[in-house]
């Protein structure tokens, strides 16, 4: 958006705008590298600013953004349409229903075809009419099934994960392919056909069928297991309930903190799910905190 050939002069460019860029903040913008590693110390002697101007000058950093041009164009984010649709019903039940909306809408004329029928004259062509009428039968009746069997498949989901329903990611269960398959008496591919790219709106929100799908994680105590997701989800928050002044948990912390509330987790399985979510270590986020001031 302002011809920048990298991320340096990219943010140079928005500060020279702001008319910011003192001596201060271009030694910032040279040593980008010590900023992405929390080096606060060598910041503080490259720019040669005590703590608190550099708290002010990354803080105006942060307030830049590394594609200005977004806020000039770009596609319009188009919303998921669910193809099911989960509603509370009485006496803590839920209803589970297609949403007709992202249904075919295909229908065989059968007067359309009593017509063309009727003016067939050689036997080749009444054959070809009533091969074209078996056909569209045929695929009118595929598109039911395919409609009968996502609802299957999504009402067992919802079964299965009724505590998710009620009380949230906490209470994901874990769960696979193969029992739902088994609970419906379908095959495996069938069921992970069916999930692929469909959507479920839920009191809790949209999400993918395969959302609900998640590895299980040994409990202690030879407990029930818990879910893959739902251990992630308290990974996060473990984390997001840190503060400045107060320990920050280390991955190990976090192995103790699970074992003590009955999961059984490995300290790499714990830094695996930590970085798929994209969360610093222990030792950046307390730089962050420092930063943050």
């Amino acid at each position: 958006g302002v011809f920048a050939r990298d991320l340096r002069e990219c943010l140079y460019l928005q500060l020279k705008e702001r008319n910011r860029c003192d001596p201060a903040m271009i030694a910032l913008l040279d040593h980008l590298d010590l900023l992405a590693r929390r080096d606060l110390a060598a910041l503080r002697r490259v720019c040669g600013v005590d703590d608190e101007d550099l708290r002010d000058m990354i803080s105006e950093i942060r307030a830049l953004t590394p594609r200005p041009g977004i806020a000039f164009g770009g596609e319009p984010l188009s919303p998921v349409t669910p193809d099911v649709i989960v509603r509370e019903g009485p006496g803590g039940l839920w209803n589970v229903e297609l949403n007709s909306d992202t249904l075919p809408r295909l229908l065989v004329d059968r007067r359309y075809f009593a017509r063309v029928a009727a003016g067939a004259r050689t036997e080749a062509e009444k054959i070809f009419v009533a091969d074209c009428y078996s056909q569209a039968n045929w695929l009118v009746r595929c598109l039911d099934q395919r409609a009968r069997t996502i609802l299957k498949v999504a009402s067992e989901v919802v079964r299965q994960q009724d505590g998710f329903l009620a009380f949230g990611v906490s209470h994901l269960r874990p769960l696979n392919l193969r029992t739902i398959a088994d609970a419906i008496g379908m095959h495996e591919s069938t069921v992970s056909r069916v999930t692929s790219n469909k959507y479920i709106s839920t009191p809790r929100g949209v999400f993918e069928l395969k959302f609900f799908f998640t590895a299980a994680i040994a409990a202690t105590h030879g407990g029930e297991a818990h879910s893959a997701e739902s251990v992630r989800h308290r990974i996060r928050q473990l984390i997001e309930a840190e503060r400045p002044g107060h320990d920050v948990h280390s991955d190990d912390r976090i192995v103790e903190i699970l074992k003590d509330s009955g999961v059984d987790i490995a300290r790499r399985t714990v830094a695996k799910y930590r970085e798929a979510m994209r969360i610093p270590s222990s030792t950046e986020r307390r730089r962050l905190m420092a930063v943050a001031g």
